[in-house]
């Protein structure tokens, strides 16, 4: 199964609307908190977990990604998701995006 986890709220991929994302991520900005999101994403195929850069740890998953994983891989990078300065637009893009590539 393939979820969304914002902060401490986590949702399957198909439950993460934009609203609910814009909300998780503004109300953590308007606490003065650093938003961690993490995105797992385990279909035939793909079994990665991207974090913003917030979430702290990093590191690699100790094999290489196949094609359709390293397409995720840069779309990820493409909707700014690796930057600290993100938005709940860039995510709510990126999850549009990538059930193109499911």
């Amino acid at each position: 199964m393939s979820t969304v986890k914002i902060g401490s709220d986590e949702r399957p991929l198909g439950e993460a609307d934009a609203q609910w994302i814009n909300q998780q991520i503004n109300r953590r900005r308007d606490d003065g908190e650093d938003v961690c999101v993490i995105v797992r994403i385990n279909e035939p195929g793909v079994d990665v977990t991207l974090a913003t850069p917030s979430c702290g740890g990093g590191g690699g998953g100790g094999r290489k990604a196949n094609d359709q994983e390293s397409a995720v891989l840069s779309l990820w990078t493409d909707r700014g998701m690796n930057q600290t300065d993100f938005n709940g637009g860039s995510l709510v893009a990126f999850l549009s995006q990538l059930d193109r590539l499911l």
